[in-house]
């Protein structure tokens, strides 16, 4: 819940401090996978929250569970895939009329130099 990347990394390096000895492997899987885990964080705060969750996918699978299901049986595979393209690709065009992130900030990060190209 951590909403800068400094206060995660704290954070999870105190929980690496304290189960290490006791939870060693599972310690280290959480250690790899936490710059992967994190990546939000270096996003916007206004996009973290749409980023950090799988609201949208979750959303766009069920709608194709929903349009599968009232087919029932399928013809061939290729058949199902068609149907699955266009629910896929009409959700794509719902959300491009939609405002769902404020790309102001964003492309203002992107203008600004980084440390690395000064």
């Amino acid at each position: 819940m951590a909403r800068r990347r400094g206060t995660a990394e704290s954070l999870a390096r105190e929980f690496v401090e304290r189960y290490r000895d006791r939870y060693r492997r599972g310690v280290e899987v959480f250690a790899q996978g936490l710059g992967e885990a994190l990546i939000h964080l270096d996003f916007p705060s206004g996009h973290q929250k749409h980023i950090k969750g799988t609201n949208a996918l979750e959303r766009l699978f069920r709608e194709v569970k929903r349009r599968t299901r009232v087919v029932g049986v399928f013809p061939s595979e290729g058949s199902l895939g068609n149907l699955a393209t266009v629910v896929m690709l009409r959700a794509t065009e719902d959300w491009a009329l939609r405002r769902y992130l404020d790309m102001a900030p964003l492309w203002a990060a992107e203008e600004k130099p980084t440390k690395t190209a000064t």
